[in-house]
């Protein structure tokens, strides 16, 4: 049913009498304050999305954008996080980072409606959420809050209406494969991304769709998705170097993967690359510092984050955006990683 137009807005009190609590306690819930019990604050927020409640209207004085991560110890998030902090100096705008949904003392998580209204309360410009998966209950949250928001690199697919920046995954993928793919490798193994992860499914699409279009068949055997972990990304390829027929090159979805499956290969007695080839995903710094300096497809990852910034800040004044799924192109950087299979150069050899 529509609205009638002109039709009063829905106020804190009529929130409060819906939910059957006091006005006091509806305004804590907005504010997304820890001290009401749960059972209450669900009816709170349940009063909210019935009655379609947005707070009041006022003038934006807002100068921070708040930068929401899962894990920022990593040389992918420390590059995004650079560009950020570079775009809100142009934008004379400050930056604050916090997790993406906080935890009370008990361990509780935050609950969704009181997260976006925390956000909305704390005056933001807008939140850049990097590399998580949020859900429609929590798009749906921060929609009613009518707060901005950019998701970089979403686990998941974003709701109508809110803005994802990433780059040309698929495209990525696919300039891994034709690079080992032209070099003569055909017993290729492939470290991919979780599987929830768009980008990483996509950079696997786009890998294994070369091959397949040049005839080269990738093992199922040798493709695993895993975290973007260095760790399992060494428990994997040992097994893989363990193998009669170990494969003759790798295709790491992540320079951290690709960081691992180089320490696989020291211990295998492996070379990089005269007997196995590597490509890396990111080009971070890990992959320029790596002992060979790794081959990669190179993420703007500097203009991912300068991008997003501006795309909040544009978001809050009002202003449309050409696309809600936002991709800078990547680039393919060739360094000491990769080589022709040893097959092909004894043949060579030979004559």
């Amino acid at each position: 049913m529509t609205k009638k137009t002109g039709a009063p807005r829905p106020n804190l009190a009529a929130v409060a009498a819906h939910a059957g609590v006091s006005t006091a306690t509806a305004s804590k819930v907005v504010n997304g304050r820890p001290d009401v019990a749960e059972g209450t604050r669900e009816r709170v927020e349940r009063a909210i999305a019935e009655l379609g409640y947005r707070g009041p209207t006022r003038v934006s004085t807002a100068t921070t954008v708040e930068l929401m991560v899962d894990v920022l110890d990593t040389t992918y998030a420390t590059q995004i996080l650079r560009g950020v902090v570079l775009a809100a100096e142009e934008l004379d705008l400050d930056v604050v980072v916090g997790r993406v949904r906080r935890r009370s003392a008990r361990g509780v998580p935050e609950s969704s409606a009181a997260w976006a209204q925390r956000l909305a309360a704390a005056e933001r410009v807008g939140a850049i959420v990097l590399t998580s998966g949020l859900g429609p209950d929590v798009y749906g949250s921060l929609a009613r809050a009518r707060l901005p928001v950019v998701v970089i690199d979403p686990l998941d697919f974003t709701q109508e209406g809110v803005v994802s920046v990433g780059s040309t995954n698929w495209l990525g993928g696919r300039s891994a494969a034709e690079h080992l793919v032209g070099l003569g490798h055909r017993h290729i193994a492939v470290v991919a991304g979780p599987a929830e992860s768009l980008s990483a499914v996509a950079r696997l699409d786009g890998f294994l769709t070369y091959c397949r279009q040049r005839g080269v068949e990738v093992d199922p055997e040798l493709v695993r998705p895993i975290r973007f972990d260095h760790d399992q990304a060494v428990e994997v390829a040992e097994r893989w170097f363990r193998r009669p027929d170990p494969p003759t090159a790798v295709f790491a979805g992540s320079d951290a993967q690709a960081m691992g499956v180089l320490e696989a290969a020291r211990r295998a007695e492996l070379r990089v690359p005269q007997d196995v080839s590597l490509v890396a995903y990111d080009d971070t710094p890990l992959a320029s510092w790596a002992n060979p300096p790794l081959t990669a497809v190179r993420q703007p990852l500097e203009e991912i984050g300068r991008r997003a910034v501006h795309t909040v800040q544009q978001l809050h004044e009002g202003r449309p955006v050409d696309s809600h799924h936002i991709e800078i192109a990547t680039t393919f950087v060739v360094r000491d990683s990769t080589a022709e299979p040893r097959t092909t150069l004894l043949r060579t050899a030979r004559g």
